[in-house]
């Protein structure tokens, strides 16, 4: 496969930062300004034809990604990795700690929320978790969460969120 943007677009932008797949200093070069360009436009753009009210973007990942740096072999299979064997920069999963970013929705924006230790590894103040983010969402689109309950396979009703309360910091704009 050519080294082009074209198949470099393909093959980086997965964001499988583990050393393994590639090398992750090299494969940040090439898809950190295209997503912070994409991100940013999308941003304007909203606010733009004022749809910032109604539309709420986030960006998140299923996982956090390590405070520290892994040094793994590589398997050689992406655009962004060493040869086979050549010992590269990655990140490993870290459940215990991951950045989300809301913009519009008629959330109060432009705040940091949470507190990380001085390592990076784990919140210390605002824990925000998986069941605030899914909260936070379903508010947006007027699900009234807390009473919801879809029965299972057997019947059983099982609560939409069994845990998590919608992020009192985004609390709509007047």
């Amino acid at each position: 496969m050519p080294n082009d943007n074209r198949s470099q677009s393909r093959r980086v932008a997965n964001w499988d930062d583990h050393a393994v797949n590639q090398h992750v200093f090299d494969a940040n070069k090439f898809r950190a300004s295209t997503f912070d360009q994409a991100i940013s436009t999308l941003t304007e753009d909203v606010y733009a034809r004022g749809l910032d009210k109604r539309v709420l973007a986030v960006v998140s990942r299923k996982f956090g990604r390590t405070p520290r740096i892994s040094y793994v072999a590589s398997r050689g299979e992406d655009v962004a990795s060493a040869a086979v064997g050549t010992v590269q920069p990655g990140r490993d999963h870290w459940p215990r700690a991951n950045t989300m970013l809301f913009a519009g929705g008629g959330i109060q924006t432009g705040q940091v929320i949470g507190v990380m230790d001085a390592r990076g590894e784990d919140p210390i103040a605002r824990h925000v978790g998986l069941g605030d983010f899914l909260a936070t969402l379903y508010r947006h689109v007027g699900i009234d969460y807390e009473p919801v309950a879809i029965p299972n396979f057997t019947g059983r009703p099982v609560p939409l969120l069994s845990e998590g309360h919608a992020i009192a910091e985004f609390a709509r704009r007047a």
